[in-house]
């Protein structure tokens, strides 16, 4: 009999509240008993309690009533162990699902070209794919958060995309919202202005997939930090997937708070690694194929695509770039594509290419530059005539090279990478404020550059 009344008084709601707030409030919820006029409901968190107490209570009071239950007051008991199964709604005439919008109007929609099927997999990023088919899989959560990081280029966008699009298309009744890092700034920072942080709230946490990219750019943003804190707890603790991508590992983001960074290893990390030799010609390979489509006239000698392949190592996207300008010139002039032609056409970009920057190289022209020793570099002297041009080379090293921050510590006399982050935040403080600093850190970097 209650089930049937609460059933009838839950499709009341549904018109009074509107869908999205039905779904992600009201349906969750499981009427127990009402006894002396008043209604238990048991809810999966302390928040939902809450939120539906202080916003839905009249409604909720007044369905019931309508529909025969005698209901002065309600109760929320949370039970954080135990997630209460949504109902099933009432027949109705059957339609086919529509995939819901993975982005909407507060984030990404997917890429359709960043596919599963359209990423070239090597050793330097087979687990990064694996990881990330088994999460759009869907299914029972296990890695939580799934966290992707590693260096411009070498395919974490392709892979978000491509979880986004896959988990869409299998499970069109869920809602995947896929969000920079700085949208999710932007839209926390003008719900506070626009003092409409419930409804930012309820965006965020009622998802069934939130995708974060870029998430070293809420490094020092403290109140923002705040609120993707409770939102990532509020998911992870009613079973949702959280995907995160980032330039470098958790344990590298400087100006993170601790109890984040912990929650971010908590789940799996996994480093997508700079490609290797094998890597780029399938890629490559791979690209050749489409841009035959487009320019059907223009062929490619063999050896072009293993020159390529070994000249230009720094990421995917030059790599690509490379191709395209290639079959570009290819098509308009109506030429093949051949090594000299490649020599020609792509010589800012060998030049690039050629131009690296070692950390020894930096030690040696920082320790010019200030006239100190290696050795008073890399020993443990805390003076300031040796401490700071150790934090400007350290900034160097972060800045022109892609070594990790305990690669680089150790570089410094085995220093921990907790020093090499303070020494590059306090640098950049530094050309802020100390024009002397800003000129050396330039001089130094146009001669290294050179």
């Amino acid at each position: 009999m209650i089930e049937t009344q609460w059933s009838d008084a839950r499709q009341g709601l549904k018109k009074a509240v509107g869908a999205g707030n039905y779904r992600s409030w009201i349906e969750p919820l499981e009427l127990e008993n009402v006894e002396d006029g008043v209604a238990t409901f048991a809810v999966s968190t302390a928040f939902v309690a809450n939120y539906v107490a202080q916003n839905f209570t009249d409604q909720i009071k007044h369905a019931c009533r309508r529909n025969g239950l005698a209901v002065d007051r309600l109760r929320f008991d949370a039970r954080p162990d135990r997630v209460p199964a949504r109902p099933q709604p009432d027949a109705a005439p059957a339609e086919p699902a529509k995939p819901r919008d993975a982005a909407g109007e507060d984030g990404f929609k997917p890429d359709s070209r960043f596919t599963f099927d359209r990423f070239v997999v090597g050793k330097s990023n087979e687990i990064a794919f694996a990881a990330a088919r088994r999460v759009a899989e869907g299914g029972q959560v296990i890695f939580n958060p799934l966290f992707l990081h590693g260096g411009v280029g070498l395919g974490k966008t392709h892979l978000m995309h491509a979880i986004a699009h896959e988990y869409r298309q299998r499970h069109p009744d869920k809602t995947v919202l896929y969000i920079s890092a700085e949208q999710f700034m932007w839209r926390f920072i003008t719900a506070l202005r626009e003092k409409k942080m419930i409804e930012l709230k309820q965006l965020f946490r009622s998802v069934d997939v939130l995708m974060v990219d870029d998430v070293q750019f809420l490094a020092g943003k403290d109140s923002t930090q705040e609120e993707f804190f409770h939102t990532f707890n509020f998911l992870v603790e009613n079973g949702k997937q959280i995907i995160i991508s980032a330039d470098r590992n958790p344990v590298e983001i400087a100006d993170l708070e601790d109890r984040i960074r912990s929650r971010l290893q908590c789940g799996l990390v996994v480093d997508l690694h700079p490609t290797d030799y094998e890597l780029r010609v399938g890629i490559l390979q791979s690209k050749i194929e489409y841009f035959h489509g487009i320019y059907p006239g223009v062929s490619i000698v063999p050896g072009v695509v293993e020159f390529l392949a070994h000249r230009i190592v720094s990421n995917v996207r030059v790599l690509e770039g490379a191709l395209t300008r290639l079959f570009a010139m290819g098509g308009l002039v109506g030429r093949q594509i051949t090594i000299e032609m490649a020599k020609d056409c792509l010589a800012d970009i060998f030049r690039a290419s050629d131009r690296k920057v070692s950390i020894d190289e930096i030690q040696r022209k920082v320790c010019e530059h200030y006239n100190i020793r290696l050795s008073d570099m890399t020993g443990t002297k805390r003076l300031r005539i040796y401490a700071r041009p150790r934090q400007v080379a350290m900034y160097l090293c972060k800045d022109l090279t892609n070594r990790s921050y305990p690669e680089i510590g150790r570089r410094f006399g085995g220093r921990d990478h907790t020093t090499v982050m303070y020494a590059v935040t306090k640098v950049k403080e530094l050309m802020t404020t100390d024009s002397a600093i800003a000129e050396d850190v330039e001089l130094l970097r146009r001669a290294l550059e050179a």
